[in-house]
């Protein structure tokens, strides 16, 4: 089972980009986040006409995370639990039967930015809850994992230049203390399992010629419950769909499982 995250950063803006993606990359799973779209102008028929069993959790111009799974997809539940008022489209997941039964979950964290801010209590807040919920998935003892956007930079070795985001909500201490704290509740970090060496990015800024520099950060991430990292064959970044006509500023990170 191939399962990837990808912020498309925008749905409607690169629905050929993720298209032509999806045929390259053979991926069973894909979780999304930032689809900018409600759910009823989600276009879900291309994307169906490819074979994938489509779930979203949509909100009008920002925000919105998606489920599209060659797979069928049991148990949709959308939104984190902990906080009943927060209309934010950040969360979904669903249980994934393939030959194992996984529950993925598919996240786009808040970015917290600027910092100290409400902004930014929000983004640690969110994460408590996310604290929370991963325990839960855990305690369940089976194959599951999250996925997405995380909007945090885990260590120095995952920016070009860490010292320019020494100030930001992404990097600062807080941030990857909570970020930390989730992991050492026994999750496994995919991509750094496999690799530990600096330089691989899942994300480029339009702006001041990130790209052409690799002046990226690696933000996107797959944490595993243990009997999920116990199926872990592979894990990899689509860096070069970065180099496409009107990318995302993010690439797909993907994993895959013996499931």
């Amino acid at each position: 089972m191939k399962i990837a995250t990808f912020n498309i950063n925008g749905i409607k803006a690169r629905a050929q980009a993720l298209l032509d993606w999806l045929d390259e990359a053979e991926a069973d799973v894909v979780l999304l986040q930032e689809i900018k779209s409600v759910d009823e102008n989600f276009p879900r028929e291309m994307i169906e006409d490819k074979g994938y069993n489509v779930e979203t959790h949509g909100q009008k111009g920002f925000n919105g995370v998606a489920i599209l799974s060659k797979l069928p997809l049991e148990d949709v539940s959308r939104g984190l639990p902990g906080d009943d008022d927060d209309e934010q489209a950040r969360w979904i997941e669903a249980t994934v039967v393939g030959d194992r039964a996984v529950r993925v979950c598919g996240l786009y964290l808040p970015n917290g930015n600027p910092a100290p801010g409400p902004k930014y209590d929000y983004k640690l807040a969110w994460m408590e809850r996310l604290k929370a919920r991963a325990a839960d998935l855990l305690a369940a003892e089976e194959p599951a994992l999250m996925a997405g956007d995380y909007n945090v930079i885990p260590q120095p070795e995952d920016a070009k230049h860490p010292d320019r985001w020494t100030e930001d909500a992404l990097f600062l201490p807080e941030t990857r203390a909570a970020f930390r704290r989730i992991l050492n509740l026994g999750y496994t970090e995919a991509f750094r399992a496999r690799v530990q060496s600096p330089g691989h990015y899942s994300f480029w800024d339009y702006q001041a010629g990130a790209w052409q520099n690799d002046d990226g950060i690696r933000i996107d991430h797959l944490l595993l419950t243990p009997q999920a990292a116990d199926l872990m064959t592979g894990c990899g970044i689509d860096k070069h769909v970065r180099d496409r006509e009107k990318p995302s500023d993010h690439v797909p990170v993907w994993i895959t499982l013996e499931a």
